[in-house]
């Protein structure tokens, strides 16, 4: 079992549509004086994938159809808002007091859609997830790989809230060049008892971990993990529970 370390990439700069996201964290680190090495995972906040990509509406421009608008009074939610989460999800899971829990086109199931209004560089304005996360992920890596030259995996992270929990927790929406599953399943533990249902979710885990060098109002956008061993090539798309296994659906 190797220590597995955590760095904050602090200063980038507010990112706006074609921001070269790679380069600006390489910048960074080097400020850091670090560079990459391989096996580390770069752990990089949605909203900032988001913005580089364009993933950026402006809400004086969203006209509410009549169910936003119901939606949105009864609520208690800018009907405009309300547009674009519906827009990104594909059902309504519950309405509650200035919240909609949506599934997304993803198949997240998470707070309004993943629509956020907080941190968008500007007024009247609201970030969606990136359209395909996975694929930001996966070029994100080929950049950093073609500036390194060693191989490095890549978290794209998000902050879901928790059934029967308070508090939220980062979580990976998107992921290249590392495990997503770790399964323990058939395996024996230390008193011969053999493991049926344990399957670790690594990405998520790193998500997290990565969080705690960030902060929501410390501008950290981007964190480097090294030492995790966690090299692998399968996507965030693997953690997304099979309805007909869901058993809160």
């Amino acid at each position: 079992m190797s220590a597995v370390s955590i760095y904050p990439v602090a200063g980038l700069p507010e990112i706006v549509k074609g921001a070269p996201l790679p380069e600006l964290v390489m910048e960074g680190l080097d400020r850091l004086e670090m560079s990459l090495e391989a096996g580390d995972v770069v752990v990089i906040t949605q909203k900032v994938v988001s913005k580089a990509e364009g993933r950026v509406v402006r809400l004086g421009q969203v006209h509410p159809s009549a169910r936003a608008t119901e939606i949105g009074q009864r609520i208690g939610f800018d009907p405009r808002h309300v547009e674009v989460i519906l827009s990104e999800s594909v059902r309504v899971v519950r309405e509650a007091p200035r919240v909609l829990i949506t599934e997304t086109r993803h198949g997240f199931i998470c707070a309004n859609g993943g629509v956020d209004r907080s941190n968008t560089g500007g007024k009247e304005m609201v970030i969606l997830l990136p359209e395909h996360p996975d694929e930001s992920a996966s070029r994100l890596r080929a950049s950093f790989q073609k500036l390194s030259r060693v191989a490095v995996g890549v978290v794209i992270s998000d902050s879901f809230g928790r059934p029967w929990r308070e508090g939220q927790v980062n979580v990976a929406i998107g992921s290249a060049g590392v495990v997503a599953l770790r399964d323990y399943r058939g395996r024996q533990d230390p008193d011969g008892y053999e493991l049926q249902g344990t399957e670790l979710a690594v990405v998520d885990e790193l998500a997290s971990a990565a969080e705690l060098v960030m902060g929501k109002l410390d501008r950290v956008p981007v964190a480097l993990i090294r030492g995790a061993m966690v090299a692998g090539e399968d996507r965030v798309q693997t953690l997304l529970r099979d309805p007909a296994t869901d058993l809160f659906r």
